[in-house]
């Protein structure tokens, strides 16, 4: 459209449950797209952890709040031609609808593209919606919309004539936000009033239990021609009733007859023409009968959705950048599909692969509230992992998850709950109900009796029945009797060297040998994702492993540096990760190098397949980072900025790569990690290494001790005197971290929040009371120049989580003493640890004194707030330290 010039578009803003970074990535594609095209792109977000909020993303960014006065203050500034409201999840939509209902769109002459409001309306209106339906002849669960908790007790008595359960789904809300499944009257009611009060029309849907039927969606794009391609059929393992964003899924369809795939096609078809979405995505949901086959329409999303992200990066098919440009009239035959670069986008994708998505969850962090996973979507982040089969991508994703898994397998030593409570655990969706059938069917439980419980498609199960057959084989083998045969056998199902040694009671690393020693086939083979089964030659290397033996990996011997990520967000460790393992392929490939990310989150811009020059959508376990370093030997390798997931890595890795001194690829010396070495990562996280390097810098801390025992910690507080902080070393977003105010209080925490013994201490603080909490990010190079990137002063006094606590820059209360105290220790603990990149360090001031609290010689949550806060972009300036350069050489 050449009509168009400037376009608005609008983010997600701040991250919740439901609406994460998949918006970040995209919102940046979409800013990418239309520039690309020649528009001229403001982008209006709240978020700075975002790569979209980067000021090279779009021509003008503003960074503040989304409210529909705040954004038509800059629609009266910037006058762009229109608006695209499908980019930033429901944030976007809402603000949207609101602008164009107050006739601020129409009053300033601007257009809404991607979705109509009348799209919007009919899409996320549930009334609206269900007529829509009835006039395509397509079938709705039996339902009413009600605005008051009266309607919705009339409509419960008379359309569903009293029966329980009910399904209340609230309007123009985000991942099921405020509603639930209601199995009685009580809950009803509850459930009504916060659906009321969720929906921005204050309007639900009071709907039959559709509880056990099979759950699909499709992702559909349309363009202004009416040329409609379906990108990826996707398959929930849970059936009705849990949320899709906390459910298991699999691309494409796995239960599906052809018949039956083909309906769906065509009512997601009839959907998208009658919604009116004529130029862009959508994401229709769908529900099948197991026993006679009745197709059901659930909702469609007339936007860009959490499932988009999951269906691009499953197929290579960049739903987000080709949505953009279908809203400014360009067609789906006329744009080249980047990955194949010999077809249209008009070309359906089709893959010869098996993906599948597991959602993490966060319940610890919440005592008292209940793992029970509802219409309302719980999960706080997600993994993805392919494979050639069913079984060895769901094995894959589970130890992607980083939740203390290999695979699908119960830890050694797992107790084996009651039969009572494993049947509880089967029938009731919860975070672990996986391993509650792995444990129902390692006692003899039958496939019948656990469809019965769980309505998993006994497909499914017998996948699962098949794995657990290999483990039972598995027991009466020794490490040295496995063929090459039994290891293809065992590596084409997904199991991980170390679930293998968990069977034989062998260490992962004789494991590898053993395996290795067997013979290439026993080697993974890495292919490439290419959106049409191999019928054309994929021009971009993104890739996944399998063991059929040939490899389409293609390594280069340019000089190259592997990223590692972050893996499945979660809290303490989410999208700020993401922003930094990003900005070091952006920087690093300015520089020359070959970029090489590896990661297994599907919501991220990392894992885009132009972020970086090469993508290994891979799990991050020290057995998958091994065989992409044996494959790539890259120059160097980066742990320091995908949080805790690769620090976890780095002392297996050092200790790998000092043993087999793995020449680089291009020919340079050996393959090292770059930057701070591991050891100074280790010297910091080691309480008493960190208490003596402390010492002998003359840098003050809180008066504390390191406990590993019950009695140690004891005697420990109190000595100190209560309160005291206790928390467990080695951890990440203050996971069990506790102000502990008595002897009791201290004995509870043991029970409940950790292990204490000689392996995982515990340090004792003492709590300084009413201090003022500061978090500071730092830069150091080879040779020994700090520089401060930004001091940040809390604004919730010590013992908030520097993650939870609102904080300024600059600071505001503290004496020109104690910031002089800061600036002095900052550079000298750098040097002294050796950093070689980035360092958050926290100080606490109390009673006009200074205190360190801890130091990270990593990246932290608050680089991208600091970057965004003073103008520097501070993990670029990191990466490039790392592959090193010096602070005098940045300027």
């Amino acid at each position: 459209r050449t009509d168009l010039k400037r376009i608005l578009i609008l983010g997600a803003g701040p991250i919740v449950i439901g609406q994460a970074c998949e918006f970040d990535y995209s919102g940046t594609q979409a800013c990418k797209a239309l520039r690309e095209l020649g528009y001229e792109v403001v982008l209006v977000n709240s978020n700075p952890a975002t790569i979209m909020t980067d000021p090279e993303t779009a021509d003008a960014t503003y960074v503040g709040p989304m409210t529909p006065d705040d954004v038509r203050a800059i629609l009266e500034r910037e006058r762009p031609d229109a608006v695209l409201p499908t980019m930033g999840g429901q944030t976007a939509l809402n603000l949207a609808k609101a602008l164009a209902e107050r006739g601020v769109l129409e009053e300033l002459g601007i257009e809404l593209i991607g979705a109509d409001l009348d799209a919007i309306n009919v899409a996320e209106d549930r009334l609206l919606f269900k007529q829509a339906m009835d006039r395509i002849g397509l079938k709705m669960a039996a339902s009413e919309t009600a605005e008051t908790l009266e309607d919705a007790l009339r409509i419960h008595a008379t359309v569903l004539q009293k029966r329980f359960p009910v399904i209340i789904r609230p309007a123009f809300t985000l991942g099921g936000t405020g509603g639930g499944i209601a199995y009685n009257m009580e809950e009803f009611r509850a459930i009504v009033a916060s659906g009321l009060a969720a929906s921005m029309t204050s309007q639900v849907l009071v709907e039959q239990s559709l509880l056990g039927w099979k759950e699909y969606e499709l992702e559909v794009m349309r363009d202004l021609k009416d040329n409609v391609v379906i990108v990826c059929s996707i398959e929930n393992i849970d059936p009705m009733g849990v949320h899709t964003g906390d459910s298991i899924t699999v691309a494409p369809a796995q239960t599906l007859t052809d018949r039956e795939y083909q309906r769906l096609r065509d009512a997601a078809i009839a959907i998208i023409r009658e919604i009116g979405v004529d130029c862009g995505g959508s994401n229709v949901q769908f529900s099948i009968n197991p026993e006679d086959g009745e197709l059901v329409v659930i909702e469609m999303n007339p936007r860009v959705s959490r499932s988009s992200a999951l269906a691009s990066k499953a197929t290579g098919f960049p739903i987000a950048k080709f949505a953009a440009k279908l809203a400014v009239g360009c067609t789906l035959d006329g744009l080249p599909n980047d990955i194949t670069r010999a077809t249209p986008a008009c070309f359906e994708p089709s893959i010869d692969y098996v993906v599948t998505k597991i959602p993490r969850f966060a319940f610890e962090k919440f005592p008292g509230s209940s793992p029970v996973l509802t219409t309302q979507m719980k999960s706080v982040g997600e993994a993805m992992a392919m494979g050639r089969t069913f079984q060895e991508s769901f094995q894959k994703a589970l130890r992607s998850l980083e939740t203390g898994l290999d695979g699908w397998r119960a830890p050694r030593g797992t107790p084996v709950p009651p039969l009572e409570e494993l049947r509880y655990n089967l029938r009731t969706p919860n975070p672990d109900r996986m391993l509650a059938i792995w444990l129902a069917m390692d006692q003899g439980m039958g496939a019948e009796e656990m469809h019965k419980l769980t309505a998993i498609d006994p497909w499914f199960l017998a996948q699962m029945e098949e794995l657990l057959a290999v483990d039972k084989w598995l027991r009466t083998a020794s490490l040295g009797e496995l063929t090459e045969e039994d290891w293809t056998q065992l590596k084409k199902r997904g199991f991980s060297d170390k679930q293998v040694g968990d069977v034989l009671g062998a260490a992962a690393g004789e494991v590898r040998a053993a395996r290795e020693a067997c013979g290439a086939l026993c080697r993974p083979a890495y292919k490439r994702v290419d959106t049409c089964a191999a019928e054309f030659q994929a021009d971009t290397p993104y890739l996944y492993s399998c063991y059929d033996g040939t490899c389409e990996s293609g390594p280069t011997q340019r000089p190259k540096v592997l990223i590692l990520g972050g893996g499945p967000n979660r809290i303490g460790q989410g999208i700020e990760f993401d922003y930094c393992c990003c900005h070091a392929s952006f920087a690093l490939r300015d520089e020359g190098y070959e970029t090489i990310m590896m990661n297994s989150n599907p919501e991220t811009v990392s894992t885009d397949y132009d972020t970086s020059d090469r993508l290994y959508f891979e799990p991050l376990t020290l057995e998958d980072v091994l065989n992409v370093v044996e494959l790539e030997r890259p120059n160097g390798i980066i742990v320091q900025f995908g949080g805790q997931t690769p620090l976890k890595l780095a002392k297996g890795l050092q200790r790998y790569l000092e043993e087999k001194q793995l020449p680089a690829a291009n020919g340079d010396g050996c393959v090292r990690i770059w930057g701070t070495p591991p050891a100074s990562i280790d010297a910091a996280e080691d309480r008493e290494q960190f208490e003596a390097l402390l010492r002998r810098l003359g840098i003050e801390q809180p008066p504390g001790g390191i406990a590993r025992s019950a009695d140690e910690a004891k005697s420990v507080a109190g000595g100190l005197g209560y309160p005291v902080m206790v928390r467990p070393s080695y951890v990440l977003g203050g996971r069990a971290m506790e102000i502990v105010y008595s002897e009791a209080d201290l004995e509870h925490y043991i029970e409940t929040a950790v292990q204490v013994d000689p392996d995982q201490p515990v340090l004792v603080d003492k709590y300084l009371n009413a201090a003022t909490e500061l978090d500071v990010d730092a830069l150091a190079d080879k040779d020994g120049n700090v520089v401060i990137g930004g001091i940040m002063e809390h604004i919730e006094e010590a013992g908030v989580h520097s993650g939870d606590s609102a904080c300024s820059i600059p600071p505001q209360t503290l004496s020109f003493e104690a910031l002089t105290t800061i600036r002095e220790w900052t550079p000298a603990l750098a040097r002294e640890l050796g950093v070689v990149g980035l360092i958050n360090i926290q100080y606490a001031v109390h009673q006009g004194k200074v205190y360190i609290i801890e130091a990270n010689p990593r990246a932290s949550r608050t680089v991208p707030f600091v970057s965004k806060a003073v103008g520097h972009p501070l993990a670029k300036y990191a990466s490039l330290l790392m592959a090193g350069k010096t602070l005098p050489e940045l300027g």
